[in-house]
């Protein structure tokens, strides 16, 4: 009966010429022959090739390769987790993640008594109140206690929430997702029970409408442009706002020294990116602790000295008060109220740079605290004198320290564009492995620490920005009027990330869950309806520069995607392959030649250019592709995919390189191409063995009541042999990480007279051919393409492909660039690929 069953499902399959092979990689309709022949040489009959397509256990897949051995290469909480560690890093976050939220206290009471007068008590409790419940609120309640647990193994902002999501439901738009991608440790989904329907019910609906999957991402790329804006706009504000304190100090300190004095400074800001966020945090770290260690005791000697009643204020009722007295004036208060969280969202876009315990612990333990006595010692100190508004903070200092103190804020305001400087890097990386960037290059700054990043390109770009904002603008009063527009827009993107977050992987409570967006998301609602206010009055700015990034972003992965369905549809089929014969109709010539492509199964194209213009072509071909997945790191011994292009005497391989968005590639080709060939040999050993060990089990008279048992089981039996699952493939579901676990304990199990190889005579003459190859040299055949619109499309679409898509094609790095590989190694061919 079992066999029965087998063989209908055989033949369903090989009507429909669509199946999975048990590894859990798909078979192209398209390709089936080629998939036969890639099984079963072509002598075979029916049999043997139903066999494999169901006895295998687990195809020989897995080399290891190319990663740079960097300390928590295998995820983010294996580094050093030590408390020294943990404390180390919470130090450096001082210098990279809180210094423009450090910095808040400089200008937040000026800004928001500009625009209600003090008349009474009520207006300064009432303000205190709303500042003090909005640190309390967003930082701390939000991110410090629900959002960083939405990290993505230890990586944080908008495109790790995008990509946990990507894991969960096929929402990214680029269709390269293989089913064995879930055999990834870090991939692997856990879903608790109690939710389960109703998270079930988002993912379908998520993957069945196109028109959410393009939402979601514009919403990703809305909040990852804003982060990036922030880059350019707090390094302005931030310098122009401590260089114009020497304004009233110096004579002859006019508008103009303010504007070159800041370029100058700008420029050795962004000089010194180079050497890495640990040197810059290191060198910045004391800084900021002297500036936080300075906010906190200054705000605790004028709550003693001048009016400890302001405490009253933790009475969240005076901000009732300061609304109904002040009404409309109030609400556009809260536009400088929201300066008091600029900065927030870089907690968790900078998380890949350090660790959730360490920033946790500095904002709890110092800069909450130092913050909250800030502006309670301000209050204080305002009570007493109503009419230091202006320069509250300058004013509020006991006399004697001035100019340290001066000296300090000046540092701390310069330090403190230095948090969305990181995170700019941060987004900028994550949106390039997850194909909505064009490519650049980064520099890794840190052996211990894969977060901590540098990209030339963006550093010198925001630099210019930065420059070309503080020559045009002169003065910070417009850019500060709607500085908190970009925050805000972040934070409402996140709040709705991580809702979605809550509901399909959490499985969340759904009271609890629709909790988070509504208290939160309510709060910031109302503050973008303050800032959005003054977009007339300079808040056009970080909208212009997030309208940008967003435009990239979008153009480069909808002419990604366009271009691997285009590959897709045009790929050779194996048939044709097949009738050339395993010449592939030209002269076979000693040497390897890696061919690089996007396609993750099928001939790509491009590879029939190659053998109409080439004379020859190599004795050994393999397929490389190199293929992000939504994970942040993808361990060594699971990071690529070995297999077997049609039969034997054809010579050819597949390999899938998989990498996360965390994970550092070797720019060292010659290191690549010898783990090549090695990984390259263990794979041919292990297929040998495969094949030794289904000869004899076909040998076997119980194959069938064997099978059976070990499907129903999954556990060795009495004589501690473990045997070989058989799915049913009519189904087509797969236990993939049963069968993985089943073939490994099947190899350590069975004695090594069954799994010798050497009753193989081929495989000692493949490995002599490949040895051969590769002593021949390495060529690099890589596709020279260009896309294009078709003559039918719309007048936007053309506009879109063939010249803002072409252009970021043209400029972006190139495969070459990337493994640093020489020319006299690379052969081109040009392509053209209508989209």
């Amino acid at each position: 009966m079992e066999e029965e069953r087998i063989e209908e499902s055989s033949e369903r399959l090989l009507r429909t010429g669509s199946t999975r092979w048990v590894d859990g990689s798909e078979v192209d309709p398209e390709t089936t022959p080629w998939s036969l022949h890639d099984e079963s040489e072509s002598g075979e009959a029916y049999g043997s090739v139903r066999r494999r397509l169901v006895k295998k256990a687990r195809r020989v897949d897995s080399f290891d390769v190319e990663a740079m051995e960097i300390a928590g290469s295998h995820g983010h909480h294996s580094k050093d987790s030590s408390i020294w560690r943990t404390l180390a890093l919470s130090f450096q976050t001082l210098g990279v993640v809180y210094g423009d939220m450090g910095t808040s206290p400089l200008y937040v009471f000026a800004d928001v008594f500009s625009k209600v007068p003090i008349k009474s008590e009520v207006e300064i409790l009432g303000a205190l109140s709303l500042v003090m419940y909005t640190i309390a609120l967003l930082p701390l309640a939000k991110y410090v206690f629900v959002v960083l647990k939405a990290n993505d193994n230890g990586e944080g902002g908008t495109f790790a929430l995008y990509s946990l999501i990507c894991r969960y439901a096929k929402v990214n738009r680029l269709p390269n997702r293989q089913p064995a991608d879930e055999l990834i440790s870090s991939f692997k989904l856990k879903l608790p029970t109690p939710e389960l329907e109703r998270a079930l019910g988002i993912k379908e609906t998520l993957e069945r409408k196109s028109s959410m999957k393009t939402l979601l991402l514009l919403l990703v790329l809305m909040g990852t442009s804003m982060v990036i804006g922030d880059g350019i706009l707090t390094p302005a504000i931030s310098v122009m706002s401590a260089v114009s304190g020497l304004q009233g100090e110096i004579s002859g300190f006019g508008t103009s020294a303010v504007v070159i004095v800041s370029i100058v400074i700008l420029v050795g800001l962004f000089s010194i990116q180079q050497f890495g966020t640990s040197k810059v945090g290191v060198t910045f770290a004391p800084a900021l602790a002297v500036w936080f260690f300075s906010l906190g005791a200054i705000g605790l000697y004028n709550l003693i000295t001048h009016d400890y009643t302001v405490l009253r204020a933790f009475n969240p009722a005076y901000i009732y008060f300061f609304f109904k007295r002040n009404t409309g004036k109030a609400w556009s208060a809260l536009g400088g109220c929201v300066l008091c969280i600029t900065g927030a969202e870089a907690m968790f876009a900078d998380l890949g740079h350090f660790s959730v315990p360490s920033i946790q612990i500095a904002f709890t333990f110092v800069v909450f605290p130092c913050l909250l006595l800030a502006y309670i010692g301000q209050a204080a100190y305002l009570m007493k004198y109503p009419d230091s508004v202006e320069r509250i903070f300058y004013d509020s200092i006991p006399e004697g320290l001035f100019w340290p103190v001066f000296v300090i804020a000046t540092i701390a305001a310069i330090i403190a564009s230095q948090a969305m400087i990181s995170a700019s890097f941060s987004c900028v990386k994550q949106s390039m492995a997850l194909g909505c960037f064009p490519r650049l290059k980064i520099v890794h700054t840190s052996r211990r620490l894969m977060g901590q990043i540098y990209i030339p390109v963006i550093n010198w770009f925001l630099m210019t920005m930065c420059v070309l904002v503080v020559a045009t603008f002169r003065s910070t009063t417009d850019i500060a009027n709607a500085y908190g527009i970009a925050e805000v827009g972040v934070m409402i993107v996140t709040t709705t990330l991580v809702t979605l977050v809550m509901l399909l992987i959490w499985q969340t409570n759904l009271i609890l869950a629709l909790c988070f967006p509504l208290v939160f998301g309510t709060v910031e609602l109302i503050y973008l309806s303050a800032v959005l206010s003054k977009i007339l009055e300079g808040g056009w700015l970080p909208l212009a520069f997030a309208s940008i990034f967003l435009c990239v972003m979008y153009t480069w992965n909808y002419g990604s995607v366009l271009k691997y369905q285009s590959e897709v549809r045009e790929k050779i089929s194996m048939d044709f392959l097949i009738e050339l014969g395993s010449s592939l109709g030209t002269v076979r010539v000693p040497g390897m030649g890696l061919m690089y492509n996007e396609l993750v199964q099928g001939i790509p194209s491009v590879f029939g250019q190659f053998l109409l213009d080439l004379p020859a072509i190599h004795s050994t071909l393999v397929f490389v592709c190199i293929k992000y997945v939504p994970v942040p790191v993808v361990p060594q011994e699971e990071r690529f995919l070995f297999r077997r292009v049609g039969p034997k005497d054809y010579h050819m391989f597949r390999c899938v390189a998989r990498y996360g968005y965390k994970d550092v590639r070797k720019e060292d080709h010659r290191a690549f191409e010898q783990l090549l060939v090695e990984s390259l040999e263990k794979f041919l050993r292990r297929e040998a063995q495969d094949l030794a060990l289904e000869s004899n089990l076909e040998e076997s008279d119980s194959i069938s009541e064997r099978s059976r048992e070990s499907r129903d089981s999954g556990f060795p039996r009495g004589d501690g042999t473990l045997e070989l699952r058989i799915p049913l493939m009519g189904d087509q579901r797969l236990d993939e990480a049963g069968i993985s676990a089943s073939f490994e304990h099947l190899s350590a199990a069975l004695p090594s007279s069954v799994m010798s190889s050497d009753e193989d005579p081929s495989l000692e003459y493949e490995l002599s051919a490949l040895r051969e190859a590769m002593e021949s040299g390495f060529t690099y055949l890589l596709g020279d393409g260009t896309v294009k619109a078709k003559k039918s499309s719309w007048f936007i679409k053309k506009l879109v492909i063939n010249y803002f898509y072409a252009f970021l094609r043209k400029n972006c790095r190139g495969g070459a660039a990337t493994m640093k590989v020489p020319h006299t190694n690379i052969m081109r061919v040009g392509m053209t690929y209508m989209v």
